[in-house]
């Protein structure tokens, strides 16, 4: 029987739809392939948003505005009308090269406050909200160096950073965009030409100044040490990996710089507290409230009763001298001196201050490299210079002596620097002031109106009137007392008397100048400090900066004078001498009926003329430039006393004496006649 043939298989037929489907699959599978295995092709990556990016070597800066809406209350005049804004800002490194310690300048001009900032601190650490109508400059935190293309394979998270801003702005009315005036890179050794405006983008390219000249090399991949009149390291000694001990030295450099009861405050960024202190102390020793903080979440089975703090902003001051030898809370070197930080032209040895601290870390930094230092960092005294502190750089490690003795070096873990300058005080908000007086002139100019501020006790006094010539006696008592004296005064001299009387200059300290005499051959001053305050002044100094005849300046006689060297050129330095070290505070009368007397010391100081033998003392010769207390700038008088009150008599005596002589000759001539 023969067998029948097996059938075929039946082909299965597919749909045309899905045949057009895989030759499409297979056209661009086959085209990936293609590109993959051509090597003389790149793959594309996401292009640049400006293409002006692509062109730049250098640092490429950019500012966009993005949005903003109208905020409470709304008001119809579009100047007076605030605005909540978003923008956004960028600093990309082009360069081969790594960009240290960037800073961005944004020149805002619409009366701007910013609220927040990420990505970024301020730089001289204002807190927020921070008024930036004046333009702002923006330091990395906590990435404060931008690394370069080419060791990151081109990694935008570690080349470029991100600035989100938020804020509030004034004046702009919709559809206008509210731009600043300019942006530019503020890192030494970088030129920035003017920025691209574009609708609501900004951008510019700052390259390297091919003139710039790097006063040394640094072989080492941190930045070199900052000169300032007030520098403080963060040097952390020892790492673990959810703490660390840091140690913070404080420097004063200058010879106007001095701190007294100086308070320390800076900001933790990543929710750090501290455990523990030697050789300072936080004023708020919260441990039990830190059960209520952010780290009790994490560390819960930590006992925070002995914690030091866990606030954001810590408030640190330096322990008394007794406390200097305490094993617990002292024994370090340079501590314990109540705050007192003198210049170094005085003594060298209390010019430092030395503290330690453990602090604590939060998640993620929970390694012993994720190492951050606090930002913000500020520093203010009793009556001292206003500071204006910078974001910390990293510098190379502090090398340290070895405990066991030997000659060898320990570096730290990390080192951190924070420079600080003094700021000259504004318009009303010094804290000493100055007054002019003259042999010449028998009324004195005392100090400005409102020169240390008005406070809130202008309702029976002019805050804008300018203050009223005194009788010498008058400086002698405190001002409440003086209004008597002054109407007075100008009731003698035939004056005016403004009505209200002007304020009272309200400061803790004033410095009466007095031009004594004038000869051929030199003159001399009487320098005058009154302390109105109850607060004594131990191991003061006081500073003047002369004019042109400071060449002819000879000696002060009941202080300790110094001329000092560049910056401070020009400039006399005084303090007590040996037993006089303390400017005591302000003191009852003998009866109540009697005014408080202030404390005060006083000094002679004398010029010659040889070297400039024409100077003229009434019209500012004779007078200093600046005036210094414990470094803080006095406000200084805004006239002088004027040389013609004196000599106005000479004429009109004249005119009687010669008056008289010719009564005289008329009754000879008519007795003669006789």
């Amino acid at each position: 029987m023969t067998k029948a043939a097996p059938m075929a298989p039946r082909r299965r037929r597919w749909p045309g739809y899905l045949l057009a489907a895989a030759v499409v699959i297979a056209v661009v599978t086959a085209a990936r392939a293609q590109d993959y295995n051509n090597g003389d092709d790149e793959e594309e990556k996401p292009k640049p948003q400006l293409k002006a990016q692509e062109a730049c070597n250098g640092a490429f800066l950019s500012y966009t505005f993005i949005e903003r809406a109208k905020e409470f209350p709304h008001l119809k005049n579009a100047t007076a009308q605030a605005y909540a804004f978003k923008a956004q800002a960028t600093v990309l490194n082009t360069m081969t090269t790594d960009l240290k310690a960037w800073q961005m300048f944004v020149g805002f001009q619409q009366k701007e406050i910013l609220v927040s900032v990420s990505g970024a601190v301020l730089l001289d650490g204002t807190d927020f909200p921070a008024n930036v109508s004046g333009g702002v400059t923006f330091a990395g935190y906590p990435m404060a160096d931008l690394l370069n293309s080419i060791d990151t394979a081109g990694d935008l998270t570690q080349i470029q950073v991100q600035m989100d801003i938020t804020g509030t702005q004034f004046g702009v009315k919709p559809p206008g965009k509210p731009m600043p005036k300019t942006i530019k890179l503020t890192n030494p050794g970088y030129r920035c030409p003017a920025p691209t405006h574009k609708d609501s983008v900004m951008y510019v390219c700052c390259v390297k100044d091919p003139k710039f000249k790097v006063k040394k090399a640094n072989s080492t991949r941190y930045l070199p040490r900052q000169k300032a009149d007030l520098t403080m390291a963060y040097d952390v000694l020892t790492s673990y990996g959810n703490k660390y001990i840091a140690q913070v030295t404080i420097d004063n450099w200058s010879p106007m710089s001095r701190l007294d009861n100086w308070n320390l405050t800076w900001e933790w960024k990543r929710g750090e507290f501290i455990e523990k202190m030697r050789g300072a102390y936080t004023l708020l020793k919260e441990g039990p409230a830190c059960v209520y903080s952010p780290a009790a979440s994490y560390y819960k089975d930590f006992d925070f009763t002995p914690v030091y703090n866990c606030e954001k902003r810590p408030v640190i001051v330096d322990l008394p001298p007794d406390r200097e030898k305490d094993n617990d809370v002292g024994n370090l070197p340079f501590c314990c001196k109540n705050g007192t930080l003198l210049p170094p032209i005085m003594d060298e040895s209390k010019s430092r201050a030395i503290f330690q601290l453990t602090v604590y870390k939060m998640p993620p930094d929970l390694n012993r490299t994720a190492l951050y230092p606090p930002s913000n960092w500020k520093i203010t005294g009793k009556l001292n210079p206003h500071y204006v502190c910078r974001q910390p750089i990293r510098v190379s490690p502090m090398e340290f002596p070895d405990g066991s003795g030997l000659m060898s070096t320990t570096p730290a873990v990390a080192s951190w620097q924070v420079a600080c300058n003094i700021t000259r005080p504004k318009k009303r908000a010094s804290k000493c002031c100055v007054s002019f007086s003259a042999y010449y002139n028998d009324s004195t100019v005392p100090c400005n109106t409102c020169a240390c501020g008005c406070g809130n006790d202008t309702a029976t006094c002019d805050p804008d009137a300018h203050p009223v010539l005194l009788p010498a006696e008058a400086m002698l008592v405190p001002f409440d007392n003086r209004t008597a004296k002054a109407r007075a005064w100008a009731k003698i001299k035939h004056w005016r008397v403004p009505n209200p009387m002007p304020c009272g200059d309200n400061c803790g300290v004033s410095i009466n100048w007095h031009v004594m005499n004038n000869y051929k051959s030199g003159w001399s001053v009487r320098i005058t400090i009154f302390n109105w305050q109850d607060y004594t002044f131990k191991n003061w100094f006081a500073a003047v900066k002369m004019g042109e005849h400071y060449s002819g300046y000879e000696n002060v006689y009941s202080f300790n004078g110094t001329r000092l060297d560049a910056p401070f050129n020009n400039t006399i330095f005084m303090q007590a001498l040996p037993g006089l070290e303390y400017l005591d505070p302000i003191t009852d009368g003998r009866t109540s009926a009697y005014p408080r007397l202030p404390g005060k010391q006083q000094s002679v100081i004398s010029f010659k003329k040889k070297d400039v033998p024409n100077i003229n003392i009434p019209k500012g010769g004779g007078f200093p430039k600046r005036v210094y207390f414990d470094g803080e700038e006095c406000a200084l008088p805004h006239k002088l006393p004027s040389s013609a009150r004196r000599r106005a008599w000479a004429p009109s005596l004249l005119q009687a004496v010669t008056g008289v002589v010719l009564v005289m000759i008329v009754a000879l001539v008519d007795s003669s006649c006789l």
